[in-house]
């Protein structure tokens, strides 16, 4: 395989695989029936007429062999038995049903190859009976070890399969959820200032016409940056052929407009670093990130807070982040619950982290992720 891929070798796939094999099988048919035109005669014209045209049958159905499976074994095992019966040449047709054998195990017909196995192993051992000397009991029991044989390779192979389907479907959903969350995260944040915002214009409209006007300016910075990171969040779901989004995941280096969005909204934030910065891994970076805006976004809803603190501490093998607030207590909920907290915990733990999260002693929340660098992130 690796030796076909070097030398720019492309087996065929699908239709062409099912063609190349019934050729090929045709073939193998034909060098070894050639007997039948050199040497004495040991039947009739129209019997190696009638044989040939067994073969052919034969060999052709093995095209539709993946289509319908259990119909071309038990057709070619039919025609198998009606050439022998008839053909005084025994060539080795019994190859082109064991190829039809092995696809219906492969297919995961476990039973249905089991019984054709065993029907096959019967009409031969009918045969040896009834004086056919070029089978032996030998022959026979070496026969029915390549029969169980080809059922149990036919059977790996359909694990096989099905097993890198369950991994495909496996990583499938993984994806859906972690665009879930992004998509959790930019929504709920970027639509919790704009609402925050959009009361604040309401309320001070007719009092205060210029931080009003404030207000909404800040409205429409906010869904102009949501609809900036829907576009870079759903850009993984385009079509082929699409262009790529090129704007670069979010990370901490765009924390300055996570605060200055909270700020907009009537918070006093600040933002405190420590230990040596370095560059971040992708996940890390974007983890972080998700992470300080949905503690924010929590705040802006719930926590009835003046000020929060952000702290960044970059550490040797891993980067801490936590944000506190001075809040007086979560505000009675508009809706059903969500899960914000939940969903940073699962990015933490993605990354073989851990998020914990609670009242503080003195009053107010603290939202505290432990982000590890090497967890198999790729680095930025």
């Amino acid at each position: 395989m690796a030796f076909g891929r070097a030398a720019g070798v492309r087996l065929p796939q699908g239709r062409a695989a099912d063609a190349a094999i019934a050729g090929g099988m045709f073939a193998l048919m034909a060098v070894a029936g050639l007997r039948a035109f050199i040497g004495e005669r040991l039947e009739p014209w129209p019997v190696t007429v009638a044989g040939w045209a067994l073969t052919a049958a034969a060999c052709g159905a093995l095209y539709l062999r993946r289509r319908r499976p259990v119909a071309v074994a038990v057709f070619v095992l039919a025609v198998t038995i009606a050439y022998y019966l008839g053909s005084a040449y025994d060539g080795p047709l019994l190859v082109v049903f064991i190829v039809a054998l092995y696809t219906v195990a492969a297919e995961g017909r476990l039973q249905a190859a089991v019984a054709l196995a065993a029907l096959a192993l019967i009409c031969v051992g009918a045969g040896t009976l009834a004086g056919n000397d070029e089978v032996n009991g030998i022959a026979l029991f070496m026969l029915a070890g390549w029969l169980v044989a080809v059922v149990a390779l036919g059977q790996v192979r359909h694990g096989r399969l099905a097993y890198l389907q369950e991994v495909q479907r496996r990583a499938a959903g993984e994806e859906r959820l972690r665009i879930a969350r992004e998509l959790h995260d930019v929504v709920g944040h970027h639509l919790s200032l704009i609402n925050v915002q959009s009361a604040a214009a309401l309320h001070r409209i007719g009092k205060d016409p210029a931080q009003a006007k404030a207000a909404l300016g800040a409205i429409k910075e906010s869904s102009r940056t949501a609809l900036r990171d829907l576009r870079a969040t759903l850009g993984v779901l385009r079509e082929s052929g699409e262009q790529a989004p090129t704007a670069p995941a979010p990370g901490l280096a765009r924390l300055e407009e996570l605060i200055e969005s909270a700020r907009l909204a009537g918070l006093q934030v600040h933002a405190e670093t420590g230990g040596e910065q370095r560059p971040l891994p992708t996940e890390v970076d974007l983890a972080a990130y998700r992470i300080v805006q949905e503690a924010l976004t929590n705040v802006t809803r719930h926590a009835r807070a003046g000020a929060v603190t952000v702290r960044l501490d970059h550490g040797p093998g891993e980067l801490t982040v936590e944000v506190t607030d001075d809040g007086r207590g979560p505000v009675p909920p508009a809706g059903p619950p969500g899960s914000g907290i939940s969903g940073m915990r699962e990015r933490a733990r993605a990354l073989g982290g851990e998020l914990v999260a609670g009242p503080r002693p003195g009053g107010g929340f603290t939202v505290r992720a432990r982000l590890p660098y090497r967890n198999g992130a790729s680095a930025r």
